[in-house]
């Protein structure tokens, strides 16, 4: 099943997409719902974020590609972790499908996109195990995690390197439908494809991370957990688009615009 948010009638509402239709919902679906008796064209509806969450986590580095890419670029031995550390990100980030990401007109050119896998939490959990932490996820969703390299860098917080308004594309829904194991992620600069990789090829899985994290944090319904990206990462410029997508989920398009042109 699809879960999008969609503008109706001026106000968020929770709707089920099936192919090239959005069937409005009563509810949620981390609560009771029920089918409304609209039906709406996909192509004549507007997406909205698919969730806003309570909190925003990501692993960060877990590919292996991807650490030894980085290490290569700043003159380091590659240091690929050795256990399933989350970190967070900031709300105010976050950008639904379709919309601009805005680099700031004092940021350089090294400004950079990665496509993720996002897990979406469906249940307050905490001390999950193994064979149950599956079962606390509702679907996935994909984010594009933008980042300033200059200044991640120098920024010790990295509060606007990776936090920076718009800096967080995630949709453009949610997909509950996912065999991990079968997703493989596209990554495309202005319709060309410069990146494919197996999705679930991560260093920590997602049953991983949601054991790790609920020994000691309790995860709520809408919190979400970026699961970080593979391979190098390319400069984007204004007028650029970048598309990410993951197989059986769809795929998330934002255009990139500079601050002032």
């Amino acid at each position: 099943m699809r879960w999008a948010r969609i503008e109706l009638n001026g106000s968020p509402s929770y709707a089920i997409v099936e192919d090239e239709t959005v069937i409005p919902v009563r509810g949620s679906p981390f609560d009771v719902w029920e089918r409304a008796p609209q039906r709406l064209k996909l192509a004549q509806t507007k997406l909205l974020l698919p969730v806003i969450p309570q909190t925003f986590y990501a692993a960060g580095m877990n590919y292996a590609e991807h650490v030894r890419e980085v290490a290569e670029k700043i003159g380091q031995q590659p240091n690929l972790p050795t256990q399933a550390d989350i970190g967070y990100r900031a709300n105010n980030a976050f950008i639904a499908d379709g919309e601009k990401i805005v680099i700031p007109a004092d940021a350089t050119d090294q400004v950079q996109y990665e496509g993720e896998l996002v897990v979406v939490i469906g249940r307050k959990c905490r001390n999950l195990t193994r064979e149950t932490a599956l079962s606390a996820v509702l679907g996935y969703s994909i984010g594009n995690d933008v980042s300033e390299r200059t200044w991640q860098k120098s920024d010790r917080t990295l509060w606007r390197a990776k936090n920076t308004d718009t800096f967080k594309p995630m949709g453009p829904w949610i997909e509950t439908d996912v065999t991990l194991e079968n997703l493989v992620t596209k990554i495309r600069l202005n319709n060309e494809l410069v990146f494919e990789f197996p999705t679930n090829h991560m260093i920590f899985g997602v049953v991983d991370y949601l054991v790790n994290m609920t020994t000691c944090l309790t995860l709520y319904p809408g919190d979400v957990v970026w699961m970080g990206t593979e391979g190098a990462t390319l400069n984007m410029k204004h007028g650029d688009t970048i598309a990410v997508e993951i197989t059986g989920i769809g795929t998330l398009s934002n255009p990139g615009v500079r601050e002032g042109l």
